[in-house]
């Protein structure tokens, strides 16, 4: 790669199938083939001197297809107002987020309508909000639920880049009705939430490099469970976890969120191969 272009020779052995180029090369290459018309239109004249076979072929299915083409009906450009959605999103994660929702608006009505002393004077909300988005986040990357994953996986994009739009995506939903759950009962503040949800999920993309991220989420939150369910079940909250909780304890959620935010940038290569 030269500069913002790729190099004319780059392309030229692109368009052959030259045997001999680096696996990472032929990604790069790709991925900025997506981005970029003069390149793609420095790959098709290649194509045309390189590769003579192939652009003979090109031609000969544009011949046996522009009949077709012709007489189809266009169809309004609904996907390519909704391509972004895909780029960020995946129909597995659909189900997963509107639990994630119900789970909170449950949350807030057992804030709203139990006694101070139910809980252990520790909100609902605050007890599930640091594993909510782990839902999410484990559904956007998982092999078992989404039906394109080995060709997700297998694209030049894949990798960190896009976990992290995934992972994105989960906080932009989950975040919005914390907070507005948290405004609403008044019982606790946005940063006692906020940096408990954000260090669970950081500390999940960065064993997720390791164990795989389903695997990760998925074990934090049981995690979680084993401790929160029967708080629940008994109206007890131990007391390691109320004092995990308060806000003097934030700055030891803010070093948990740094460290997984370093871990990440450090084994950022790792996503690629899991």
């Amino acid at each position: 790669m030269s500069g913002e272009h790729a190099s004319r020779q780059l392309i030229d052995d692109y368009a052959r199938g030259d045997a001999t180029m680096a696996a990472d090369t032929v990604w790069a290459l790709e991925a900025h083939l997506e981005t970029c018309a003069p390149c793609r239109s420095h790959l098709g004249a290649s194509v045309a001197t390189e590769a003579p076979d192939i652009a003979a072929l090109l031609d000969t299915v544009q011949a046996g297809l522009e009949p077709q083409l012709d007489a189809a009906v266009r169809a309004p450009s609904r996907r390519h107002r909704l391509k972004w959605v895909s780029a960020w999103l995946t129909p597995a994660m659909a189900p997963w987020l509107a639990v994630i929702v119900l789970v909170t608006l449950m949350a807030l009505l057992l804030d709203a309508a139990s006694s101070p002393t139910l809980f252990g004077d520790v909100s609902p909300l605050l007890l599930i909000a640091p594993v909510l988005p782990l839902c999410g986040v484990a559904a956007s990357w998982s092999r078992g639920l989404d039906p394109t994953h080995e060709l997700t996986a297998s694209t030049a994009r894949a990798g960190l880049p896009l976990l992290l739009r995934r992972t994105t995506a989960v906080l932009v939903v989950v975040l919005p009705g914390l907070l507005v759950g948290g405004w609403l009962t008044g019982t606790v503040t946005a940063a006692q939430w906020l940096l408990p949800s954000l260090a669970f999920t950081s500390t999940a993309l960065a064993l997720g490099s390791v164990v795989g991220v389903t695997r990760a989420a998925t074990g934090l939150a049981v995690a979680w469970g084993v401790v929160v369910v029967p708080a629940w079940a008994t109206g007890r909250v131990p007391l390691a976890l109320q004092l995990a909780l308060q806000q003097d304890q934030l700055p030891v959620w803010g070093l948990l969120l740094a460290l997984g935010i370093g871990t990440v940038i450090v084994r950022r290569n790792a996503y690629s191969t899991l």
